[in-house]
């Protein structure tokens, strides 16, 4: 098996590593890998259902699609990603256990002891410290978790805390979980980089067959292209999400705005605007305007701006 520790801390180029060395390899294959802030959402996850907005893109938080399953995750400096990328013969050959087994053992030589969830979770006395989920291609499994070792959990609640209510469609949602930090259950302590080392020296020592790798050069700029082809995109973050309505009604400086989007693809195909914020031919005006246009911030903002309204943050925000 290769031992694979990643330099790269951009989620984009780690998550597309993890496509391409599912696709293009026929190696086993064990990595960790730590990004910069990141929202997570599976695959079939409606985005923006998913995170709040308006906090990431203020703090600088990337919004990122996996090609896994799964509810939503969040990456910082004190999380560390594994994944295991490994050939099976048949389905018996893929369970949550076999994959996290290792994780498990691992932290019990550090003193924790850590169990599964009936959602693909890790945890330690209740408490979430680990999110799983899979993907297969072939004869290959791609098996992906977090572990949460000293990440700012208040941070990680801001980021993924959504109002419920206003999206309705047929994405997958995340169940959500209480969480905890590693760290904080560990009989002595040691630093994150302390941690991520006893990790990979533990995979090197399960087997004679596990070896150190490097990804070579060649292979990188191919999966950096993935990743600017791919997981940097709109259409892969937002567009890929299923089919949804989005509903919202609002009072803003006493004035009473209600909308309702349908989108697909991540563009709205029709907008309702109602209340008595607009005008109503300024109302109907807007509603061509946004026919088409991704449901994001910057086009709303755009159309906004073309009328000559109102483009303060509180209302564009009001779209999401």
């Amino acid at each position: 098996m290769f031992c694979i520790l990643l330099e790269e801390n951009d989620p984009y180029f780690c998550l597309a590593a993890e496509e391409y060395l599912l696709k293009n390899y026929r190696e086993d294959i064990f990595m960790l890998w730590q990004s910069h802030d990141a929202v997570v959402i599976g695959k079939h996850q409606n985005a923006l259902a998913e995170i709040n907005y308006r906090y990431a893109r203020e703090n600088g938080i990337s919004i990122a699609r996996r090609i896994s399953g799964g509810g939503t995750v969040f990456h910082d400096k004190g999380n560390v990603n594994f994944s295991y990328i490994k050939n099976v013969a048949g389905p018996l050959e893929i369970s949550f256990s076999r994959f996290t087994e290792p994780i498990t053992g691992a932290l019990k030589k550090l003193g924790i002891r850590a169990e599964t969830s009936g959602r693909n979770d890790l945890l330690v006395n209740g408490k979430k410290i680990s999110g799983n989920a899979e993907h297969i291609f072939k004869n290959r499994v791609l098996h992906h978790g977090t572990l949460l070792f000293n990440s700012d959990l208040i941070h990680l609640a801001d980021a993924i805390r959504v109002t419920p209510g206003k999206y309705a469609g047929k994405a997958v949602e995340s169940n959500r979980s209480r969480v905890a930090n590693l760290s904080g259950f560990l009989p002595s302590p040691i630093d994150l980089h302390t941690f991520i080392r006893f990790l990979i020296e533990y995979q090197l020592q399960n087997s004679t067959e596990n070896s150190p790798y490097l990804i070579p050069d060649g292979d990188k700029e191919k999966i950096r292209e993935l990743a600017r082809e791919k997981f940097e995109t709109p259409d892969w973050q937002f567009g890929y999400s299923p089919a949804y309505s989005f509903t919202h009604s609002t009072k803003i400086g006493g004035k009473l705005l209600d909308l309702k989007l349908e989108v697909r693809n991540g563009k709205i195909l029709s907008a309702r605007i109602g209340g008595d914020y607009y005008p109503p031919e300024k109302a109907s005006r807007l509603e061509n305007l946004l026919l088409d246009k991704p449901h994001l911030y910057e086009p709303v903002e755009s159309a906004h701006a073309i009328m000559g309204l109102s483009t303060a943050k509180d209302l564009i925000y009001s779209y999401f």
